[in-house]
Formats: structure tokens, C-alpha cells, sequence
């Protein structure tokens, strides 16, 4: 997907109409920067509304080795095109329910109190794609109460962790603790959406242990064909082999 489309569905997600000033709590964030520790997380003030970062903190050159000024100066265009393309479609998706469930689902005053987690693959300056988790917080809304500045944290974990794309939301109650009022594994919902009814039924078989050649015959077509469309499975699903695609089915207890 090139980053015309992304914006496309960005803006869809993510229309604004213009928001108050934020000057006082942006300076607070920027002056407690200068002492906090280096570590593997990082901060972003975000706007939805331009597409930019307010304010980058300073680990996220020590987390991705990139520099802060290029995210102010080229925005979320930059940081898009270093998402790995096989997650932009699960992390789109995830941000467009999160909005409908923001929007649906919550009232005004609870949207003042949630927290949003998503994760992706993300190309450092070594070239290589290690996990972001990200964890947005709303500070500002438009006038139709979706969010459009927040504090973005990013959590950068090693690239041989395998992870699901997954979203959440979360709400801070009366108690001051944090409940979980959404969550979604986008992965998964990949797996059961994105395959055909054929792969659906190889895929079946394979978790009965059948190889090629006895799903060929028990569905009639070649062992070719077979091969073919368990290689298509693993392309679409991202995953290495026909053992990580039977372990990942019993592991989350997902019925084709």
C-alpha cells in the first residue's frame, strides 16, 4: 500500500475539524524529557489532524537509531513507509475499529479516560524490522469528540519475537486502574478472514497431520495443487512454516 492510500485511509479514520490550544501541557511533557533515563521505550506528542509529531523524546534515536528531526520535518509519511507492508493492512484495520468503537460504543466522558495499544513491525536505521508496541493516549479532541492530539509511548522489542498485530482499549475507572474494553487480534482475524474456503480446508487437514499427498486425495486434486496453495497460505498468513501455522492454530484455539 503507498503512502497516498495510507493517508487516504488515515484521514477517513481520523477526520478532525481544528482543536484548542495544548501549549502548557505540551511544555510540561518536553521539560520532564530532559530527565528521564535512556531505555528501549520512547514518546510522541501525535496529531491526526496534519498528519504530524508535535515533539519526538530524545530515545528515539537510542530505540531506532533514527533521528527525531526527520519525524518533525516529514511526519507520519515517514513513519508509514517504515512499517512492514505486511502489517499495514492489520494496523489499519485496527485503528479504523478502534475509532468505531470509540465512537459507538463509548461516551464523551469515558473517551477522556482511555488508552489505546496497537503493535507493528518497524524498519530501524540498521535496516531491520523490530516490534513497536504503542501506547496512545487522547489529550485533545475535535468538536465531535474523536481524538486528534495524543501521547503516543513506543516500546521497541527485538525482531526474532513473533507477534500478532493486536489492538486494545482501555479505561481508566473510578478505581484509577485500567480496564480492558476492547481488544482484537487482527492476525488472527487474518487468519479466519483472509483465506479462501480451499486453503480453509488444506489448512483443516494439516491440522490433522495429513500430508500433500493424503489432502490431494481426499479433496481430489493433485498433490502440485496442494503444495501450491500451502505456500500461498504461508505467504498470506506471514509465517515460516506448515508447523507454525498448526501451532499458531492450537495455541489460540482458532476453528476453521
Amino acid at each position: 500500500m503507498i503512502s497516498e492510500e495510507i493517508r487516504s485511509s488515515y484521514d477517513r479514520i481520523f477526520e478532525s475539524y481544528g482543536h484548542s490550544s495544548l501549549e502548557d501541557h505540551i511544555k510540561k511533557i518536553i521539560e520532564l524529557d530532559a530527565f528521564l533515563p535512556y531505555n528501549s521505550t520512547f514518546f510522541c506528542l501525535t496529531n491526526t489532524q496534519n498528519l504530524s509529531f508535535e515533539y519526538v523524546s530524545k530515545n528515539m534515536f537510542s530505540c531506532l537509531g533514527l533521528k527525531a528531526s526527520d519525524l518533525e520535518e516529514k511526519g507520519m509519511r515517514y513513519f508509514w513507509a517504515r512499517i512492514h507492508p505486511d502489517d499495514l493492512e492489520p494496523w489499519l484495520s485496527a485503528l479504523n475499529e478502534l475509532m468505531t468503537f470509540t465512537i459507538k460504543e463509548l461516551s464523551v466522558s469515558e473517551r477522556q479516560q482511555m488508552s489505546y495499544t496497537w503493535n507493528y513491525r518497524f524498519k530501524n536505521s540498521k535496516g531491520e524490522y523490530v516490534n513497536v508496541i504503542q501506547n496512545t493516549t487522547p489529550l485533545e479532541f475535535d468538536k465531535e469528540n474523536k481524538p486528534i492530539i495524543g501521547l503516543a509511548h513506543y516500546t521497541v522489542l527485538h525482531h526474532n519475537i513473533k507477534m500478532d498485530v493486536c489492538a486494545s482499549a482501555k479505561l481508566l475507572n473510578d478505581n484509577k486502574e485500567y480496564e480492558t474494553k476492547y481488544f482484537n487480534n487482527f492476525s488472527q482475524k487474518l487468519l479466519t478472514d483472509g483465506v479462501s474456503n480451499r486453503e480453509r480446508d488444506i489448512i483443516r487437514l494439516l491440522v490433522l497431520n495429513n500430508s500433500s499427498k493424503e489432502i490431494a486425495e481426499k479433496l481430489f486434486i493433485s498433490p502440485n495443487t496442494v503444495d501450491t496453495h500451502r505456500r500461498n497460505i504461508l505467504k498470506k498468513l506471514n509465517i515460516s512454516s506448515t508447523g507454525e501455522l498448526v501451532g499458531l492454530l492450537k495455541l489460540n484455539k482458532i476453528s476453521l
